[in-house]
This record gives C-alpha cells, sequence and structure tokens, in this order.
C-alpha cells in the first residue's frame, strides 16, 4: 500500500470531459482508503476567481506549504476539491514556465528523445504545468525526507507525461504510473475519417504521428507510457491500440467507475424527471411553436464534441431515418447535448423561456437553443439541416441541438446534465472511437436504458458478461466497424423505435435492469485495479533503486 499518492491531471478541478468525471467520482473512495495522503494536483486557472470545484484552505498542508520554496517563482494554492470525498488538492501556477520551456525541451530531448520541435496548441501549456507538478511532488518528497517511503506519482493523459519523465530522472525513489485514457494518435487517426480498426496492425505510431502533424504529443505520451514503473489505460480495446501504437503492452487494464452517492432516491429522482421533462419540453414548445406531447419519448446523445469518434454522425443519421417512417405513432424529441463553440443563448429564444405567455408560432431555424461562432461550418448544424429536419409540429420526429456546458447556468435550461439526464426514456452514444464510454455507464446508473457499440471499452465491457442482452443489462451494443455505417444506423433506428413502443411493464423492467447492471461498475469494485497498478509501480521502483 503507498503511503502518499500524487495524481496529476488538467481536470483536477477543472471540467474539460470524461477524465474529470473518472478523477472526481474516484476521489471519494481514495479518500476513504488513503485518508489525506492522496493529493490531487491541478492547474491554477483560476487565479483570482472563484472556482466552483475549489475550496480553499491555507489551514491544510500548511506546514509544506509554510516552508515551500519553489523554483522558478512558482506559486501554489491549498484547498479541497469541492466532491464527495473533499481529497486534498494542490493548484499551481505554472505560467512562469513558459519563459523556460526551451530549456525544459531540450532537457526531455538529450534525456528521452521528446520531440518538441514541432509542438503547437496546447502543448506548450501542458508541458509547463506537468513540469510545475513535477516540481511540486519533488518539493513534497523533499519535505517528508524519507527516502524509504512508499510514495506514488500517477500521471493522467499526455498533458502530463513531462512530469512522469522528470520524476523518474530526478526522483527516482518514487514510483510513477501513467494512465492514457485515449491515446492522442489512435484519437487523431479515426477523427481525421482513417479506418483505425482494421489496419490497426499496419499502423506504425511515430509514422501516423507524423502524417497527422501529432509529432509532440505522440513523443511525449508514448516516452511516458515507456518509462513509467506501471502504465495504465481504461479498457481492453485500447490495450491493444497502446500495444500498436506506443508500443508497450499496458500492465493493467484500469476500467472507469462511477459512485453510487451521483444518484439520488427514487423519490428524489421522480421528482427531478418530472422538472427535466417540464423543462425540456418547454423548450421545444418555445422553438418550434407548438405543445409537445406529455408523453413525448425523449431521446438524448451527449459528451464531447468529437463529431465521428462519438458517433455523433450516426445518431443524426438514425433519427432521420426514423423520422422518414411512417409507423411512429409516438411522439419522440431526440437531444444532442454537446457542447460546441458557443457564443450565448438565443435572445429570442431566452426572451420566451423568461416569459410566462404561450407561444404557438416556430422561431427561425428551430434545431439550436444557443447561438453559435461557427453556425454555417458546424457539423451537427449542416448534418440536421442535410437530413432535412425542421421540427414542424405535423412531424412526429423532433432533433434539438444544445450546444453547451451543462453545469447549471448555460441561460436557457439553467439545469446541470444529470438532472437533465433523469428526464429521458433513453440515450444512445453509437461511438466509433471511444476508449471507455462514461456516458453510457451514467445512462444506466440512473436507470435510463442506453445503448452503444462493441468499439467502446463500456461496449466492450457489457458484453464480457455470460448475461448481456438489453434485457439483461439495459444495454444494446451495436456490432458497429469500419465500414458498416449505414447498417449501424438502421439498427440503431429500430432498436430506438422497439423502445419508444415498450409495454409500461416491460419498460419498468428495463429501467431496474439497467440499474443493477451500473451496480457492478462502482468504484468500490474496481478501485482494485488501481491498487493493483500502484503496486506494481512501487515493486518496480524498489528494483530500480537497488
Amino acid at each position: 500500500m503507498p503511503e502518499y499518492i500524487f495524481e496529476v491531471s488538467w481536470e483536477v478541478c477543472n471540467l474539460v470531459g470524461g477524465i474529470y468525471t473518472v478523477l472526481s467520482t474516484k476521489a471519494k473512495t481514495l479518500q476513504r482508503l488513503y485518508k489525506d495522503k492522496i493529493i490531487f494536483i491541478g492547474p491554477d486557472i483560476w487565479k483570482e476567481k472563484n472556482s466552483p470545484f475549489f475550496i480553499e484552505d491555507e489551514t491544510v498542508m500548511s506546514t509544506w506549504a509554510a516552508q515551500a520554496q519553489l523554483p522558478y517563482g512558482l506559486k501554489v494554492r491549498t484547498g479541497r476539491w469541492n466532491v464527495p470525498g473533499n481529497p486534498l488538492v494542490i493548484l499551481v501556477d505554472f505560467t512562469p514556465l513558459y519563459s523556460h520551456k526551451n530549456d525544459f525541451y531540450k532537457l526531455m530531448w538529450d534525456l528521452y528523445g521528446v520531440d518538441s520541435l514541432h509542438a503547437y496548441g496546447d502543448y506548450d501549456e501542458a508541458s509547463a504545468f506537468a513540469w510545475a507538478s513535477a516540481l511540486v511532488i519533488e518539493n513534497y518528497h523533499n519535505f517528508i525526507g524519507d527516502n524509504n517511503k512508499r510514495i506514488v506519482a500517477h500521471f493522467d493523459e499526455w498533458t502530463t507525461g513531462m512530469g512522469l519523465l522528470y520524476i523518474k530522472q530526478f526522483v527516482p525513489q518514487i514510483a510513477t504510473v501513467f494512465t492514457t485514457h485515449a491515446t492522442s494518435i489512435g484519437r487523431s487517426i479515426a477523427g481525421n475519417n482513417k479506418p483505425l480498426y482494421d489496419y490497426l496492425q499496419a499502423y506504425n505510431g511515430d509514422q501516423m504521428a507524423h502524417e497527422l502533424n501529432m509529432e509532440s504529443k505522440h513523443s511525449v505520451e508514448k516516452h511516458a507510457a515507456q518509462q513509467a514503473d506501471c502504465f495504465t489505460t481504461v479498457s481492453d480495446i485500447t490495450a491493444k491500440e497502446c500495444a500498436q501504437l506506443l508500443q508497450r503492452t499496458p500492465d493493467v487494464v484500469t476500467p472507469n467507475g462511477f459512485e453510487r452517492n451521483f444518484v439520488p432516491s427514487q423519490k428524489v429522482m421522480a421528482e427531478k424527471r418530472i422538472q427535466a421533462r417540464t423543462t425540456l419540453l418547454r423548450v421545444v414548445q418555445n422553438l418550434t411553436g407548438y405543445r409537445p406531447a406529455a408523453d413525448a419519448f425523449l431521446i438524448a446523445t451527449s459528451g464531447r464534441y468529437e463529431y465521428r469518434n462519438k458517433g455523433i454522425d450516426l445518431f443524426i443519421d438514425a433519427i432521420g431515418r426514423i423520422a422518414r417512417r411512417n409507423d411512429i405513432e409516438r411522439e419522440i424529441i431526440a437531444f444532442i447535448m454537446t457542447p460546441g463553440w458557443v457564443d450565448a443563448p438565443r435572445a429570442d429564444l431566452k426572451e420566451r423561456m423568461e416569459s410566462d405567455g404561450m407561444f404557438f408560432t416556430p422561431l427561425p431555424d428551430p434545431i439550436v437553443t444557443h447561438r453559435l461562432h461557427n453556425y454555417d461550418s458546424d457539423n451537427i448544424i449542416n448534418q440536421i439541416h442535410y437530413i432535412g429536419i425542421d421540427n414542424r409540429p405535423n412531424n412526429p420526429v423532433k432533433l434539438i441541438f444544445i450546444p453547451s456546458y451543462l453545469t447549471g447556468n448555460d441561460g436557457l435550461l439553467d439545469m446541470p446534465y444529470y438532472d437533465l439526464l433523469m428526464g429521458m426514456d433513453a440515450t444512445a452514444f453509437p461511438s466509433y472511437y471511444e476508449p471507455w464510454g462514461y456516458t453510457p455507464l451514467e445512462s444506466i446508473a440512473f436507470g435510463i436504458p442506453t445503448i452503444t457499440t462493441q468499439l467502446s471499452g463500456f461496449g466492450q465491457w457489457i458484453i464480457g458478461h455470460e448475461a448481456h442482452s438489453m434485457q439483461e443489462t439495459g444495454v444494446e451494443v451495436l456490432q458497429r466497424n469500419d465500414n458498416n455505417f449505414t447498417d449501424v444506423s438502421e439498427q440503431l433506428a429500430s432498436t430506438l423505435v422497439s423502445l419508444v413502443q415498450l409495454k409500461k411493464n416491460a419498460k419498468t423492467a428495463l429501467n431496474k435492469a439497467a440499474s443493477k447492471q451500473a451496480a457492478e461498475a462502482e468504484w468500490k469494485n474496481f478501485i482494485a485495479y488501481y491498487q493493483q497498478a500502484y503496486e506494481v509501480a512501487i515493486e518496480r521502483s524498489k528494483e530500480r533503486n537497488k
């Protein structure tokens, strides 16, 4: 058992995507097991602003903070993460390192061959944060003053890779764990419409990184994976990708779990469901100018705006197929809850939402709730227009794009994602590239049946069960590959229609099956994989330091 664990991620106290969910839900179980010996390190992007995720507390770690003389004028703030478990957090302001980046890039090249020459975008920012985090860990280690203590430094994703390499070189007494939640080059291959799975064994990671202008990110990720005492990833499907593209097979697969505490009681959930449906149907009415049926079947997809990787294109295509059918007897309203390049809430819709009146004329373009900076080039908008969905009252299938982060203050719905999720009757996440897949897991945690594919780690986990039908798990796993987009779209459309047509008793049984299946993925069951990773790392660090 480690005596101290430092976990470093760009998404500590910084809501960006799925990694935030991994860490913030895992925190409670880690805090229970290791008390205040688990310390998360994140970027201080808030500085003088109040963060909804960070509770500053100068009394925690005060003895260390009082004597910490960090190089380069680095500043830190200490406190707790405002999530269940309230673990200790150090936020580091890494901006002083920008002026020294070339020195550090040269050091990483000389020591490990990390190629920072082709860096662009967020590479400098991530590297400065990773380096600063390593300096914080080194300083804390020196403060502890005992080289025999079992200390683990856990780095998540390529954005922290340089921190791991620094620790490996300059504080070798610390055991290192590196987790890739998705390889940068694998995601890029898939996102650039190249076939990932049929040709995986023929791909060379370095060659593809050059072709796709990903040399620097791929280089730091590959070297961190190869140098870590323990290398992990989140699913078997991504483990194969790592072995081929990063040239190291993960030591441990660490699937993503969740905490039951974000699921309310049945009574509260029933109340939140009513509230969510009321809000969603009101948005539909104010956009389209007609009153949707009270029993309309609500479907959603969500996640990061990765148009192809997350299967958003396939979801829209399937909704279009349903809209062209002539056997839809119950109104269907589909929502795409994916943050785009959002500008602000639509002023015309906001005016209606804030009014007590009833409106029976549609707003212009009644498919989107917020203004977009890139409206004319947005893939989702363009595909909805292309397939001809216009949300007219006589069409039993509607499709609404909500392109804002649903944190509870988007300016229109003003409800967090989980609360809105409880209003859904089903969800669908037909991903092409999805190392794990939190969104379908979150869905069944609330008892909402979901659809995913076997190209997701979550889908692989489901079909790994002896009993894995939708009736038994609340999850339908579609068999997607590089070449069957149309077939999978048809299957998705048919599955959604079959859910719409379910009788009440069958629907209730499906809700119960989903909740039961979700219970298997709680962190109390999955945390053992991380403990195994810590053990592997500590044992290997001992061997290194003999």
